[in-house]
């Protein structure tokens, strides 16, 4: 029987390169993200839990659409944490943007934690119907 990547963990920690230095301290995880394409536009679904429209950083500088989320642990007043088993981190993944993309229409939401961005296609990219004159 195949092996189902449901089960797999929910996060995956980043581990960060020599050379590089993180500003914050804490987790940082690789949200899970699944990429649709429709005949307009491609989207981009990628969890992010505890992240809302305030501590989402989305940026496109050259061919590269990054998401930096800040997720900061929440406790209910006058308790403290006695054992955990979800870790609590920010987010950041990268995505490389093709040349098929309007970059100047991209779009973002997030409800619940769930990040939604819409990358319509270019004009030129879209599949259109090519109509055949009789002569």
């Amino acid at each position: 029987m195949p092996e189902t990547k449901v089960l797999e963990p929910q996060k995956e920690e980043i581990e960060i390169s020599e050379g590089t230095e993180r500003t914050r301290e804490g987790l940082c995880f690789i949200p899970r993200a699944d990429i649709y394409e429709l005949d307009d536009h491609l989207m981009i679904v990628a969890d992010v839990p505890g992240a809302d429209d305030k501590t989402i950083d989305i940026v496109l500088e050259k061919d590269v659409l990054t998401i930096n989320a800040l997720v900061d642990p929440v406790l209910p007043e006058g308790f403290s944490l006695a054992y955990a088993e979800y870790e609590v981190g920010d987010y950041t993944r990268s995505f490389k943007i093709s040349s098929e993309i309007d970059r100047e229409k991209i779009s973002a939401s997030i409800k619940n934690g769930v990040l939604r961005l819409r990358l319509p296609k270019a004009a030129a990219a879209k599949t259109r119907k090519i109509s055949v004159i009789a002569s």
